[in-house]
């Protein structure tokens, strides 16, 4: 069989390269399909301010004249240059079930790769950690999230068969909103506040978190510095995400924890589940796809979990403890039944024990894998 391979260098081949996973997961019950507009700004020179120190290509493969796979070659230097490694990223990772295709997508990345300088390939990885990472291996039954991928359960075995293997995995827990509050964590809470000088801020108004945004990322900066191949976000990205995410956060989903000079050294960003609104709305925000997405913001049965932060100094020290003390009797007053903590590392233990005290099952399971050169 004939295919053809082509580079995504035009506006009107960068449209096709974004609704391709939309062909592929047609009547699919699990994916949530992101927002054409976000991958668009995402992938896009001169809008993303990630693409300042990271190299992209992009190509997709073809059957007559059909697509049948898409992948995106990424190399961040930045990263490479604080984890001291040489390594080029693929993402945007696509393809029908067949070994051939999905084998050609990533000797696209590779050759791509060697002739950058590079020495090894690893993904699915975005341009940082804001971007969506790890190709699902388990869960392929529960519905998807905004902020994470979802594949078919055949994207794992091939992937494994054009020779990458573990690199590093996430994982994922559905928590139930408990009837009340575990005493435990009201008492844990109470101190830990009482004897950090800390107290619990909730915004009213989306505006009246605006002037915390950039110490939300000045912390995120320090709390995530050790985690899989995290960069640092500048100034320009702080502002691209400001924009980019506050202007539709709800903003009492989002706790801060305050010292006593008003600096941030804690937070929790939550949002209603996007998923089903974002299913109906197919990619576009017109003609109603905003409207489904306004439904999901007011009328919530589920909740995602997207970032949570304490600052190292007060970690182990009952700060997480205060976050959810807040936030509980919001879910319990709106119905809200359970949550999704989307992906945690799973060697790291300070984020994943925190569930101990809550009903949850561990549903997903994604992985991010390496290919030496």
């Amino acid at each position: 069989m004939t295919y053809q391979t082509r580079e995504v260098d035009t506006p009107r081949k960068l449209k096709e390269f974004i609704r391709f996973p939309f062909r592929l997961y047609k009547g699919n019950p699990f994916w949530v399909p992101p927002m054409d507009f976000d991958e668009k700004l995402t992938l896009t020179k001169g809008k993303n301010p990630a693409l300042e120190f990271c190299e992209l290509k992009m190509w997709m493969v073809y059957k007559e004249n059909q697509p049948v796979g898409r992948i995106a070659g990424i190399i961040n230097h930045k990263a490479n240059e604080i984890w001291g490694v040489r390594h080029a990223r693929f993402g945007w990772i696509d393809f029908i079930d067949n070994q051939e295709v999905a084998s050609i997508l990533f000797n696209l990345v590779e050759t791509w790769a060697r002739e950058r300088g590079m020495d090894a390939v690893h993904g699915p990885l975005g341009f940082t950690d804001f971007d969506k990472e790890g190709m699902l291996v388990e869960g392929f039954n529960e519905l998807g999230t905004m902020a994470t991928l979802y594949n078919h359960n055949y994207y794992p075995i091939l992937t494994e068969n054009a020779g990458y293997k573990k690199d590093t995995d996430w994982i994922e827990f559905e928590v139930k909103v408990p009837e009340s509050i575990p005493e435990k964590h009201i008492r844990i809470a109470e101190l830990a506040l009482k004897r950090n000088g800390l107290r619990v801020f909730t915004a009213k108004k989306t505006k009246e978190l605006l002037p915390y945004a950039a110490q939300i990322f000045d912390l995120i900066n320090i709390a995530y510095k050790d985690l899989y191949g995290f960069v640092p976000v500048n100034e320009e990205q702080k502002k691209y995400y400001t924009k980019l995410y506050f202007s539709f956060i709800k903003s009492d989903f989002v706790p801060l924890i305050l010292d006593k000079n008003n600096k941030v050294v804690g937070f929790g960003v939550t949002m209603p589940s996007l998923s089903r609104a974002l299913q109906k709305a197919q990619g576009k925000l017109f003609p109603l796809g905003f409207i489904y997405l306004l439904q999901a913001l007011k009328k919530p049965r589920y909740v995602d979990f997207y970032l949570m932060a304490v600052n190292p100094e007060l970690q182990n020290k009952g700060v997480n403890a205060a976050l959810f003390t807040d936030l509980i009797p919001k879910y319990q007053r709106l119905g809200i039944v359970s949550a999704e903590t989307n992906v945690e590392l799973e060697d790291n233990q300070k984020v994943t024990a925190q569930w101990d005290y809550f009903e949850r099952r561990q549903h997903k399971r994604r992985r991010a894998y390496i290919k030496h050169l």
